[in-house]
């Protein structure tokens, strides 16, 4: 007998994903028991970190990954569903999108790293894609920042659609 088609929610219920700061949701799969003593760290990490993290990420139709940066580089993995288009925005004031898929005939990707310092967001091209996510060193909030609307127009002003697509407006 034929199953339904899975949809977002059924998906999220399933693999026990939360809600995420940045958007979509998320469940951390790996945290790395090896921690990097903040000796062993650029100055710019204020401790500690696990040598990597990893999680599962989902975005369904409507939802985005809002513009965000760490201080650690970032891998993102297809998994499942309809593609999904990776957003980059690098220091020295290039765009580029990376589109992570099923379909390498169609130019999709399986995986695209995102250097540590880009700005950088995502959008699903269908009803959802479900992705993972690895980090290196592991992730912390206190390398996570979200960006800024205006602050990102004046500095990228030919990414305004796409800027303004994944962020959030003034408060």
């Amino acid at each position: 007998m034929p199953t339904e088609p899975m949809t977002a929610d059924d998906l999220a219920r399933r693999l026990r994903l939360h809600r995420h700061l940045e958007g979509g949701w998320y469940s951390e799969t790996y945290r790395a028991e090896l921690v990097l003593p903040a000796h062993a760290l650029p100055s710019a990490y204020a401790g500690p970190r696990a040598a990597a993290t990893s999680i599962l990420f989902l975005l369904a139709r409507g939802d985005v990954s809002r513009l965000h940066r760490l201080r650690s580089d970032e891998l993102w993995y297809y998994h499942a569903g309809d593609p999904l288009v990776v957003h980059v925005l690098t220091p020295d004031g290039a765009y580029f999108r990376a589109m992570l898929g099923p379909d390498p005939a169609a130019d999709q990707l399986f995986q695209v790293a995102v250097t540590a310092g880009c700005w950088y967001g995502a959008e699903p091209a269908g009803a959802w894609s479900l992705v993972g996510c690895a980090v290196a060193p592991g992730f912390d909030y206190l390398d996570f920042e979200l960006a800024l609307r205006d602050d990102l127009v004046a500095q990228y002003p030919d990414q305004r659609e796409v800027i303004e697509r994944l962020t959030r407006g003034a408060v």
